[in-house]
């Protein structure tokens, strides 16, 4: 018992004695009524669909006065009253948390095909204890009560799976689900299980996730067709796009058999526009008004310290700043299926499959002047320095000044099959047997970026003052190809595949009235892989010469400066203009830039037909295999005339794991790429008790205790590393990383009050033993034993490796960490007011929670190195804050209506800053602030069959802002989507 400690164990120990008790009188705790399954207890509930019940409407459910509370009823009784529409869902969602004995929540359709978001992440937000990321405006990710996307498990219809889209800025390499893969309208229902139970698939530290499919015998008898049509318009990128979506499902007359399936399309072509800074950073400039910080200028020389010098050169400035517009054009295709058959009462047999296709073009055009790595060449002037060190103003000359045109299309296919078997063997007994697989497959094949240069620029200036909107002037035409030459060119393609596979074998024995006995077994083998190329290169070699792309151009050495000098080929006509549009700039920022156009530029160099290299860094592969078995006791009865029902029981997992990198090694000149694998196992002993007792028939306190594990990140498990030549930063794995371990408490109370209604309190706590951490120490790069050749080609390290000192990281275990917090929530219907008001109801929620961790991270520098005038080392720092991905307080709450014909919700939801992860270049962290979302919807029933819709989302068109360093907040991002508006009509028969 000594696994929990003191409370814990005495807890279980009391769950063990209560069957004795529990034979004297069952408490009447309702068991989940769900359509279509059979008698006994499903031993994995969330495994079929949430149905909400009642099929016939009665337009009195929405108006007529109720008293007393709802609640399912008893086995053979009636219920009295049948709510329909929204309210539906909402009483269907209520009814799988009270009949929970572990803390658990849902969301549920209130109709086939009919989800209440257009986004499965959107949906969870409301849920107590959740907030989302967003990603072109749309809901990505999921934090779950602090805990970030990596920490949450998801399985769909029962089985654990990874959803990897390539979405965003970067791609998902890792174990986060991406909920944006999917399209709302092919799932009803989803549960998260906030406290874990030993029945309960391990892997999370902040919770399981079940998102549910169709459900034939859940529905009625006969023919049943839905359909939806929806045209999507967005205020900024003025697009339209069609949102489609259809289910056909067939029930036998006999309730026997079942078959459906769903499809759902959308496409999308959206904007996001704002500036960016990409960091910040310092460096040693030229001059600094009027002062030679160097002996010869440009290049080389000598430094010359000065009092101007050292305070610019240690002050932080923005790294690249610069406008631009991102479009966002996506395809979305998703197709169900599921067969049913349930010849007896006894038996259900069913059979699931899924098929999504989530496709994206990626396309950016910016803007900037590229200061990173480059302020030995600039002379800065008319300069100021804030009170957080920032130089937040200047005038440059001999500016790098760089247009930029990127695009990359991106296909991701998730496929899975699964099947169960649920059996009662007798009364008393009962299985289910359930196995499937999955694939994820995220695929790059074209990621291009071309780059036009005018590199002695005069008159540029920046002014972050306002920094979240600064103003960019560009003193030079950067609409004249005449000023530009094509200096880089770039492309990565890329393929990430996850897959699982799934057998597990689950038993039920009620041992007594009120007394019964989980066990089961379970297989499960995740593989993970990635691989990533480069087609990239500069234009013109450092030394000077022959151009590395066709051989045609002779280009001046980097020594060289100055109009003259040639490092790529003439931008001629090989150009495009573009407007940033509407980005929140000031007044006197420069709105038009001549830019590379991709096709053009791509036939001219023959990107695509130059031979890629390995990126070494992108190129890896994880594999898990973990086999276990659970025993869970489930206990309900009276105790002195308390009503109670618990769990308790302990899970066995063993996990088997291989993680495979590249080691790369030179040799007369020859770079060779090794695969290096290294295997390990470790096994883990996972008690867990939930407890819920009722002291009136409105009211349950549970309690929860339980032992919990996330496995390490897969970018942290290569054996290889990475390279980041443009931050100047190496990248280590470390294939011998403990999992993320802890110990979770949760204690809550809820009061059922009304129909439809709860209010509702929750307490948290985790304390996290094993927690992972990056170990960073400054050195050469000679010092890694890493060959030159890994350095990227475009970056300016691959010229300069030894220019500055590098960050050299790699995860260590650390010490861990501890979390706490509170959830409260309250949702209620306005059946106390008189007449049409009514009809209104409320949803709210509020979270608050605090952790603390402890990191080491590369500080600022503090010296400027003699007699070469490089920046300093960028000493270690260990800092303490907060887990990534943690916001201290997050706000939901709805406001509905509701009549026989028309409804109308409005959302509103508020997350307060976070940090995201570390930084880079001497900043200290770097996160997101505070965002809010605003959202409506309106629908009307013109006949019970068909019913028209009107939506909106990010009405208020909320800017998302970013940004680097905990302490200055320096601006990362600060971008916008524009608001999107849905007009539809959806019908029924």
């Amino acid at each position: 018992m000594g696994w929990l400690g003191g409370v814990s164990a005495g807890s279980l120990v009391l769950a063990l004695v209560l069957p004795s008790i529990a034979s004297a009188q069952a408490a009447q705790i309702p068991n989940s009524v769900t359509p279509g399954t059979p008698a006994q207890v499903d031993p994995s509930p969330a495994q079929t669909a949430v149905v909400p019940q009642g099929d016939v409407a009665d337009p009195a459910a929405t108006t007529a006065p109720q008293t007393g509370p709802e609640t399912v009823p008893a086995e053979g009784q009636t219920a009295e009253i049948v709510v329909t529409g929204f309210r539906k869902s909402l009483d269907a969602a209520l009814n799988v948390k009270r009949q929970s004995v572990s803390a658990v929540d849902a969301i549920v359709a209130e109709d086939i095909a009919k989800f209440p978001d257009q986004n499965l992440a959107e949906s969870l937000q409301r849920i107590p204890g959740i907030s989302i990321q967003r990603d072109a405006g749309e809901g990505r990710a999921i934090t779950v009560r602090g805990l970030g996307a990596q920490f949450t498990r998801v399985r769909v219809n029962g089985m654990e799976t990874v959803a990897t889209s390539t979405d965003g800025a970067s791609s998902n390499r890792d174990r986060a689900f991406d909920f944006n893969v999917f399209a709302s309208e092919l799932f009803n229902s989803i549960v998260v299980h906030k406290t874990a139970e030993a029945s309960l698939d391990e892997g999370s530290l902040g919770a399981v996730v079940d998102l549910n499919t169709g459900n034939p015998l859940g529905g009625k008898i006969g023919f049943t067709a839905v359909g939806s049509a929806q045209a999507s318009y967005n205020d900024l990128s003025k697009n339209f796009g069609p949102r489609l979506a259809g289910l056909l499902s067939w029930k036998s007359a006999d309730g026997t058999f079942g078959v459906s399936a769903s499809a759902a399309y959308s496409k999308t072509n959206n904007f996001q526009l704002g500036n960016n800074s990409v960091r910040w950073a310092q460096g040693v400039f030229d001059s600094v008004d009027g002062t030679r910080c160097f002996t010869t200028p440009n290049r080389g020389g000598v430094y010359v310290p000065s009092a101007a010098c050292t305070s610019a050169a240690l002050a932080f400035h923005p790294r690249i700043p610069r406008y631009g517009t991102i479009r966002h054009e996506r395809e979305r295709l998703g197709i169900t299926g599921s067969v049913q058959w349930s010849p007896t009462d006894a038996t259900k047999i069913s059979i699931d499959g899924l098929y999504s296709r989530f496709k994206e073009t990626r396309e950016e055009k910016w803007g900037e002047v590229l200061l990173r790595s480059n302020e030995r060449s600039i002379d800065i002037s008319n300069y100021a320095i804030d009170a957080n060190n920032n130089l937040i103003k200047a005038t440059l000359n001999d500016a790098w000044v760089r247009t930029e045109h990127y695009v990359r299309d991106s296909k991701t296919e998730f496929y899975q099959i699964g099947g169960s078997w649920d059996q009662d063997v007798s009364d008393t007994f009962r299985f289910t047997l359930m196995g499937g697989v999955s694939k994820s497959d995220a695929t790059i094949p074209v990621e291009t970026t071309f780059v036009f240069d005018d590199r002695d620029a005069q008159g540029y200036s920046y002014d972050y003052t306002d920094m979240k909107r600064p103003t960019l002037t560009f003193g030079t035409s950067v609409t004249d190809p005449a000023n530009f030459q094509l200096a880089e060119i770039r492309d990565r393609p890329s393929q990430t595949i996850n897959k699982f596979r799934t057998a597990q074998l689950r038993t039920e024995w009620d041992v007594t009235e009120g007394f019964q006995i989980k066990a089961g077994g379970l297989y499960r083998k995740f593989t993970f892989d990635t691989e990533g190329f480069s087609r990239d290169t500069v234009v013109c070699p450092n030394a000077g010469g022959r151009d590395l792309v066709l051989g045609t151009l002779t280009c001046s050495p980097s020594t060289q400066f100055g109009p003259t000098a040639v490092y790529g080929f003439p931008a001629g006509s090989l150009g495009e203009l573009f407007n940033i549009g509407n980005s929140g700039q000031p007044a006197g920022t420069t709105t038009s830039f001549l830019i590379p156009d991709i096709d053009k530029a791509a036939a001219f160099t023959g990107l695509y037909g130059r031979t890629p290299t390995v990126l070494v860094g992108d190129t890896r592969s994880v594999s898990e295999q973990v086999t276990g078995g659970y025993t869970e006791f489930n206990v309900k009865g009276d105790m002195f005339g308390l009503r109670y029902a618990a769990n308790a029981g302990v899970r066995y997992v063993r996990t088997k794991q291989r993680s495979t990198g590249l080691s790369s090694a030179t040799a007369a000149g020859v770079t060779v790429n090794t695969p290096v694998t290294v295997g390990r196992s470790y096994d883990d002993w996972l008690p867990a008790i939930n407890v819920a007792l009722f002291p009136t028939e409105d009211v349950i306190i549970r309690g929860a205790i339980s032992k919990v594990l996330t496995r390490p990140s897969l970018g942290s498990l290569t054996p290889g590393g990475s390279v980041d030549g443009f931050n100047y930063r190496v990248t280590f794995g470390n294939p011998q990383l403990d999992p993320f371990r802890a110990t979770a408490f949760d204690i809550s109370a809820e009061w059922y009050f009304a129909p439809q209604s709860i209010f509702s309190v929750a307490l948290f706590k985790k304390n996290v033993e094993s927690f992972p951490v990056t170990q960073t120490r400054s050195g050469t790069f000679a010092s890694t034993g890493l060959p030159l050749s890994v350095i990227p080609a475009s970056s300016p390290a691959a010229q300069q490796p030894e220019f500055q000192e590098w960050q050299i990281n790699s995860p260590v275990n650390g010490t861990g960490a501890s979390l706490k917090g509170m959830e409260i929530a309250l949702q209620s219907t306005f059946r106390f007011l008189p007449g049409f008001l009514k009809n209104f109801g409320v949803l709210a929620n509020a979270t608050f929670v605090d952790s603390s961790a402890s990191y080491s991270q590369g500080g600022p520098a503090t010296t400027i190195t003699q007699p070469g005038g490089a920046l300093g080392s960028l000493p270690n720092t260990t800092r303490t804050a907060t887990l990534y991905g943690l916001s201290k307080r997050a706000y939901n709450g709805t406001l509905y209506y509701e009549d026989a014909k028309f409804s109308a919700r409005g959302s509103i939801s508020y997350r307060s800053p976070y940090i995201d992860g570390a930084s880079a270049t001497g900043n200290l962290f770097e996160g997101y602030n505070s965002s809010l979302n605003v959202d409506a919807s309106m629908r009307y029933k013109l006949t019970p069959a068909l019913e028209l819709s009107v939506e909106g989302t990010n009405l208020t068109d909320n800017f998302r802002s970013r940004y680097t360093d905990l302490d200055a907040n320096r601006n990362y991002e600060n971008n916008h989507f524009g608001r999107t508006f849905l007009v539809g009509a959806r019908f029924k028969m």
